[in-house]
């Protein structure tokens, strides 16, 4: 059931997303100052889209075309080398699937792996990666969460990306 907090919440996230959606653009230059903004209001929107339903542990955007870390939640970092191997694993899903996902020292088990989702588990622990045009986003939940909300969370914000074409 769908409480009116709920659509609430899906209209500050849509507020968000268009705040930010033209300076995830790689075509558009940026200033450090700019950059700096930028991060600081996409951090803004992982938090109020998927930290704050309290069943996404960490979560990060990734750029596709330059490989590169656009925003994270507090405390999570990502490496380059995975952030390749995030990238790569929807080059062939289906070998991800048999092969499972490699993050933070550990195999995750994937539970779906296709063009535009990853799900994978570790024990209790999980990711979720969704691909966009030229985004993903990438949710993380513990033992103490519900994996359904955090697939949730992050395939909504990520379907907001989509509809912008980003």
């Amino acid at each position: 059931m769908v409480e009116i907090g709920d659509y609430m919440r899906l209209d500050k996230i849509e507020e968000l997303v268009n705040l930010v959606i033209n300076h995830i653009d790689p075509e558009i230059p940026h200033r450090p100052a700019q950059d700096r903004v930028k991060m600081n209001q996409l951090q803004n929107l992982l938090h109020g889209a998927l930290i704050a339903t309290e069943h996404v542990e960490n979560s990060a955007i990734i750029r596709r075309r330059d490989v590169s870390l656009r925003a994270s939640s507090a405390g999570f970092t990502v490496s380059n080398d995975q952030i390749q191997r995030f990238i790569d694993a929807f080059k062939d899903p289906s070998a991800t699937r048999e092969k499972g996902l490699y993050f933070n020292d550990r195999i995750y088990q994937c539970v779906r792996a296709d063009k535009s989702s990853i799900y994978a588990k570790s024990d209790k622990l999980g990711i979720v990666l969704v691909r966009t045009a030229t985004l993903i986003i990438i949710g993380t939940y513990n033992d103490n969460m519900f994996p359904s909300v955090c697939v949730e969370a992050v395939e909504k914000l990520a379907s907001y990306f989509k509809e912008k074409d980003k």
